[in-house]
């Protein structure tokens, strides 16, 4: 695939140096407890493996692996557990050695930190010059390695430093063409079925969905797909926004006593932050760059930005806000402040229109806030009850819909066990009925004489069905059936015949017409049972 220089592009974004620690969750977690970098090791959550290192990776560990199955293929394993605070605490170090060289600098998340190229690039003499200064000032100002790249826009650049490349101006997309297209799935983006969705419709690549017009795109995948879209063209997710947001918009808070400890700083931070964003959402904004800076009482000034790819909800600020006061109050003897925090300043770095939080048509109301308190509600169930406390379902292979249902523990892979063109013979045509009883219903079917209908050995009924007497109740007329279908697919197993009819009944006085599956066992004495309902 050959694609064109990117010089002049009207919205290319700004060209951005980003330093990645590797494994920064294990490296930190690692150095609390003070655990050798050569033993294999790895960060849990929910009991599944979130990071580990490349010792534990030779060893069999992969991200997303239960912690049974991990520590049986690498028995040495060192177990830690996540937590944000600690990566954040400890990341500032790695942020104030950044500092020291660059001004501009940006926290994405613990473990990765951008900063605009172009002045600091002409100051050490050259892009190759300050990354070498860069590495030699991490490693020896908080001991860590760590990887650099450099591209236009933050995507591009994420993906240069993983590999350790630079990317020449203006090749931003020809760099990002031969990449899988799960680079797209980046933490935190939340594009996993996007990225399923493109995988099975052929896309392989970023540049195989960077070829796509940008408007199939909109019309096939929404709002996600054009941000994705964008960033696989080399583009910025979003178009440069020309309005800055009002002065107004910026929080201030004073604090009497002053915040000496974490917890009061997270506490205040839930208040602070949903006053923030309901401010900039009241102007149609949301933020994507946060400024977060504080005054001591000893007049200290703290400052950091924290980047983020998708626009902040109230959640998200308050996360940041309570990592950074980690960084600070909990930094090394020497390095954190000599006082309590007595103002603090939440800033709007950069905006994009409200539009951007604008909400899937099937949400019915619901919020990423909401989505991510219940997702953390779970999480605490599964260490209460275990990981089979809480299950989602997944409609998957089977012939019947109950054997269809599929229950997978809350943060397992969603996948089928089935491939998609395997054919089910027998198998209920659609629709499915809306409702699956947990435990069907005796019932009786009759024909018009009032005689029992079973089935034949042929799989058909020994008559029409035209009455349905459900739980011993009064008998329903059937308006209309279909079927049957045969239950069982192996003829050779031996027992009575099994089929499914779909019955359409009378409705009760003003009531509608009602629909229902059932399920019948042999031809003398036939055994019947309701198994769903249809709306």
């Amino acid at each position: 695939m050959t694609v064109p220089a990117q010089r002049g592009a009207p919205d290319l974004p700004a060209r951005m140096l980003v330093l990645w620690c590797p494994d920064w969750p294990v490296v930190a977690a690692a150095a609390t407890e003070a655990v050798s970098v050569t033993q294999p090791a790895a960060v849990f959550s929910a009991n599944r493996v979130v990071a580990c290192n490349a010792v534990a990776r030779r060893g069999g560990v992969r991200r997303g692996m239960r912690r049974r199955e991990a520590q049986s293929n690498c028995p040495e394993l060192a177990v830690f557990t996540a937590d944000d605070g600690r990566d954040a605490r400890l990341f500032e170090a790695v942020a104030r050695a950044v500092e020291g060289l660059v001004v501009g600098v940006e926290v994405v998340r613990p473990g990765l930190v951008a900063v605009p190229v172009a002045g600091a690039a002409g100051y050490f003499g050259g892009e190759h010059a300050l990354v070498e200064r860069l590495v030699d000032e991490v490693s020896a100002a908080a001991g860590v390695e760590c990887q650099v790249g450099v591209a236009e826009g933050l995507f591009a650049a994420t993906l240069a430093a993983r590999r350790g490349e630079f990317v020449e101006p203006g090749r931003v997309a020809e760099f990002l063409a031969t990449l899988p297209i799960t680079e797209l799935d980046q933490p935190g983006a939340d594009r996993a079925e996007l990225v399923d969705l493109l995988r099975r419709l052929g896309l392989r690549t970023l540049g195989a969905f960077a070829d796509l017009p940008e408007r199939d795109v909109a019309n096939r995948f929404g709002t996600t797909g054009i941000f994705a879209h964008r960033l696989a063209r080399g583009r910025s997710e979003r178009p440069p926004l020309r309005r800055r947001p009002p002065p107004e918009l910026t929080l201030t808070e004073e604090f009497d006593p002053v915040v000496e400890r974490v917890d009061v700083a997270a506490f205040l931070a839930k208040n602070l932050a949903t006053r923030f964003c309901t401010g900039l959402a009241g102007h149609g904004l949301a933020c994507t760059r946060l400024g977060i800076y504080a005054v001591t009482e000893e007049g200290e000034h703290l400052g950091r930005v924290w980047r983020c790819a998708d626009p902040l909800t109230p959640t998200g600020v308050a996360d940041r806000v309570r990592w950074q006061f980690e960084g600070w109050l909990r930094a090394a003897p020497g390095r954190r402040p000599t006082s309590g925090v007595v103002r603090l300043r939440l800033e709007p770095e950069e905006t994009v229109e409200g539009r951007s939080l604008q909400l899937d048509l099937w949400q019915n109301g619901g919020s990423e806030e909401e989505d991510e308190r219940a997702a953390r509600a779970f999480v605490r169930v599964q260490g209460l009850l275990g990981p089979e406390g809480v299950v989602t379902p997944l409609l998957d292979g089977g012939r019947d819909p109950a054997g269809r249902v599929r229950l997978v523990p809350w943060g397992d892979p969603r996948e089928h066990t089935t491939p998609p063109d395997a054919t089910w013979p027998g198998r209920l045509p659609a629709p499915s009925p809306a409702t699956v009883l947990d435990r069907p219903v005796p019932a009786q079917v009759f024909d018009a004489d009032g005689a029992a209908v079973g089935i034949t050995a042929r799989e058909q009924v020994t008559a029409p069905p035209a009455h349905l007497s459900i739980a011993g109740g009064g008998r329903r007329d059937v308006v209309g059936w279909a079927g049957p279908w045969p239950a069982v697919a192996d003829r050779r197993r031996p027992g009575p015949q099994r089929a499914r009819l779909q019955l359409l009944l009378a409705g009760v006085r003003d009531e509608p017409p009602e629909a229902v599956l059932v399920h019948c066992a042999g031809t003398e004495n036939p055994l019947w049972t309701v198994e769903g309902v249809y709306d």
